[in-house]
């Protein structure tokens, strides 16, 4: 078997490759093709454990959940987790193997490339579509040399490229013309069509900007996507800052937007809660009155920590508990509630210590090895079922593990919980996931009569809208001779 592939690039970040790729992976699968996402780099502080115990983009984890397949890490096989303005730690096939400042990187892209190609060779043999989704632009031509995430990519693999845009920003006929006129030649003969995307209005006012484009370029244009309201899917890296109103909202959460915040789809199932109010608090923001406040997971802990206290959280929390608020940290926001904090091997940032927040009664090494593994459990403060992840360096160590926050089903405790119950810390990432423990967990911050919420079925919701816009508002019977399928009707 030899996958067709064809690649989704944006002509900008957020244009909405993720959620194409996705839609294509549910619309394939309908039709019964045996389909895989792939993204060759990935730049996000959103990871997922995959089924072979590697660590890959949160996206793609969704996109394989619309593909209905295990996420393995061969669907990302280069992600970059930037642990400072100008560096990243560089995972390979799902593994860490070193940290590198943006240019070091630009020349290990040629090795890089060899895991993107391996990766891909592995899943055309499996699969019989594979939907790949590009990073960035392929028009920033300082980074086309030894180019991956784009055209570099496409070219290798000689792959058609579908060209998607958003009309929401502004500016969408600029930014397609645009970005082909900055292609190569051989670049802008595999783009096979435009889709457009975040529309709202009359398309009829649309028809004649499609009609000069189709013109003007010589390239089709695949469809017109809809703006979708209220998609429950998760963002690939950028921190959801948009506010939603909520009249029924009982209970109020503030995190704080720590600038290396990981994993912020911890929050997914706070935000879709209709009686949550959760807000992300940035810098020079006020730490609002609230029930619950919760200490995100972070890619450089010490230095996030240093922030905290430069922002006034310390005090901020100190008051907070004074008045019986409760206190909720993940991951790295377990390893501040401790005394202290050690990188001795300078993993994320210059090596040292620092002095923990000391709520709780532990100490954090970072270590190189760093753990992943998808975990099952229950919450030891109620008795229900929990599920999710660990990704972190830190080995924690310290009297007030002895009361773990949860029992995991391989024996091990998780976390710990405080003398009055009052401050709650663990390794999980997705705690707030399951039905059960989110209930629970609200119930233990404050809202008693908690209604019931399945982040999981929304997330197929969010996907089977995704499809059903594929379906009704692209060229169907030209993406099926793309992915090499019997031919339908158009539905356009």
């Amino acid at each position: 078997m030899t996958a067709r592939v064809v690649m989704v690039q944006g002509c900008t970040s957020d244009a909405g490759k993720s959620a194409l790729v996705t839609a294509l992976c549910r619309w394939l699968r309908r039709r019964g093709v045996a389909v895989a996402p792939f993204k060759p780099q990935n730049m996000a502080l959103n990871s997922a454990v995959t089924e072979d115990g590697g660590e890959i983009g949160r996206a793609q984890a969704v996109q394989a959940q619309a593909a209905g397949v295990p996420a393995h890490t061969d669907f990302n096989p280069i992600l970059l987790k930037p642990n400072s303005d100008t560096g990243a730690q560089v995972i390979v096939h799902g593994r860490a193997v070193t940290n590198l400042d943006a240019r070091a990187y630009h020349d290990y892209k040629r090795v890089a490339m060899e895991a993107v190609l391996a990766s891909h060779r592995r899943l055309s043999a499996r699969f019989e579509a594979v939907v790949v989704e590009g990073a960035g632009s392929p028009a920033e031509i300082n980074l086309r040399a030894n180019d991956i995430a784009n055209m570099g990519y496409a070219e290798a693999v000689d792959c058609p490229v579908l060209l998607i845009a958003d009309i929401d920003r502004g500016g969408v006929f600029a930014h397609l013309v645009g970005t082909l006129a900055l292609l190569s030649d051989s670049e802008r003969a595999r783009v096979a069509g435009f889709v457009i995307n975040r529309f709202r209005g009359d398309i009829a006012l649309l028809q004649p900007g499609l009609d000069w484009l189709e013109r003007e370029t010589g390239k089709p244009v695949l469809g017109v996507l809809p703006y979708l309201q209220g998609l429950h899917l998760e963002a690939e890296d950028a921190l959801p800052r948009q506010a939603q109103a909520k009249p029924e909202a009982r209970l109020r959460v503030a995190v704080p937007a720590l600038p290396r915040i990981s994993n912020h789809n911890d929050f997914d199932a706070l935000r879709a809660h209709p009686q949550v109010d959760c807000v992300f608090v940035g810098p020079g923001e006020a730490v609002p009155a609230c029930d619950l406040i919760v200490l995100p997971g972070s890619k450089s802990t010490r230095a996030d920590l240093d922030w905290l206290r430069r922002q006034g959280w310390e005090q901020a929390i100190a008051r907070h508990l004074r008045y019986g608020g409760k206190l909720l940290g993940i991951c790295g926001g377990l390893q501040m509630l401790g005394r202290s904090v050690s990188d001795p091997l300078g993993l994320e940032g210059a090596a040292g210590s620092s002095r923990g927040l000391g709520w709780l009664d532990l100490e954090t090494t970072l270590h190189s090895h760093k753990q992943l593994r998808n975990v099952r459990g229950r919450l030891a403060f109620a008795d229900v079922a929990v599920g999710g992840y660990e990704i972190h360096c830190g080995i924690s160590s310290g009297a007030a593990l002895a009361r773990p926050a949860v029992h995991l089903d391989d024996g091990r405790g998780d976390g710990a919980v405080s003398d009055d119950g009052q401050i709650l810390g663990t390794y999980l990432h997705g705690v707030f996931d399951q039905p059960e423990a989110l209930a629970a967990l609200l119930r233990w911050a404050g809202l008693a009569q908690a209604q019931a919420l399945d982040l999981h079925s929304l997330r197929e919701d969010g996907i089977d809208r995704l499809a059903d816009a594929v379906q009704a508002h692209l060229d169907t019977e030209a993406l099926a001779g793309l992915f090499g399928l019997e031919r339908e009707t158009c539905t356009a």
